[in-house]
């Protein structure tokens, strides 16, 4: 990766070019992202979501992911995100209501790559067909898109699920984390599933972490990246700069046949601004297998 200043609409930010992999007969690894977006309508100071629109629009130019996770999207920031990205498709329902009410877990991904096959939901409560259900405590609804692609790169189909956890109630975190598990059982699939989300727990740190990796059965892409830059960051900022203290909230997680061989905690920022009180988190795969 190559560090750069670089100007948007007349603003100079820190940005991180992804190194072009040489060319081969094989396909390009596969840049997979999570990114909580922060809602747009916070009263978030410096920090709203118009100053912060064309920074953010700078960060996912520069890292050109093929695939992304979004999480607390509104329908109108969303919109305006798709038009900053032209090279982008994108899909999901707003949590409220399984229309447009409340934010999404959107997922953003680029049709000249990858083609969606099906799109699904469901609410994270204990009847997850009902939009905007919720029955394990938390105040906030959450919820599950997924979908199933074809790399047009490879001809390989996977899964690729997107979330977002509670933030308060840690039995709702749990529980989340078990009704995910069997969603992604049920597929009774070999192919590879991928999961992406703030699951507001630190990776290693928190029995929902252990509930999802523990015995295997989705693997961490971060602890598996034979190259990891910025390791230790946590990827909650709340709009300040990094600190290295392990927190990492915002997990890519995978099963079945991927190998992953880079992994990139993104802390481009500008001084007091950042696109996000979220860091990304970047991590470049290949999907192996028949």
């Amino acid at each position: 990766m190559r560090l750069l200043r670089c100007s948007f609409a007349g603003v100079l930010i820190s940005c991180l070019l992804p190194t072009l992999p040489a060319a081969t007969n094989s396909a390009p690894p596969l840049r997979v992202m999570t990114y909580n977006l922060r809602y747009g309508t916070a009263s978030d100071g410096l920090n709203v979501w118009a100053n912060r629109r064309p920074l953010m629009h700078q960060l996912l130019t520069n890292a050109a992911p093929d695939l992304i996770g979004t999480q607390e999207g509104l329908y109108r920031q969303l919109q305006e995100l798709a038009h900053d990205l032209p090279d982008y498709q994108w899909t999901g329902v707003g949590r409220d209501d399984g229309k447009t009410a409340g934010e999404f877990m959107a997922v953003f991904y680029r049709p000249a790559r990858l083609e969606a096959l099906s799109t699904n939901h469901f609410w994270l409560s204990d009847t997850p067909a009902v939009p905007g259900s919720t029955t394990w405590g938390n105040q906030v609804r959450r919820m599950v898109t997924w979908l199933e692609f074809r790399d047009r790169a490879t001809d390989r189909q996977f899964f690729f699920f997107n979330t977002h956890f509670d933030h308060i109630v840690q039995l709702s975190r749990e529980k989340s984390a078990e009704l995910l598990r069997r969603r992604v059982q049920e597929l009774n699939t070999s192919r590879p599933v991928l999961v992406t989300g703030d699951f507001n727990a630190a990776a290693e740190r928190n029995r929902v972490y252990t509930l999802l990796t523990g015995d295997g059965f989705f693997s961490d892409t971060w602890r598996a990246a034979p190259e990891r830059v910025n390791d230790g960051v946590n990827t909650f900022n709340n709009y300040r700069p990094p600190v290295w203290q392990g927190n990492r909230i915002d997990w890519i997680l995978t099963r079945g046949p991927v190998q992953v061989t880079r992994g990139e905690i993104l802390i481009a920022h500008q001084e007091h601004q950042f696109p996000s009180d979220h860091f990304p988190v970047l991590v470049e795969l290949t999907l192996t297998g028949d």
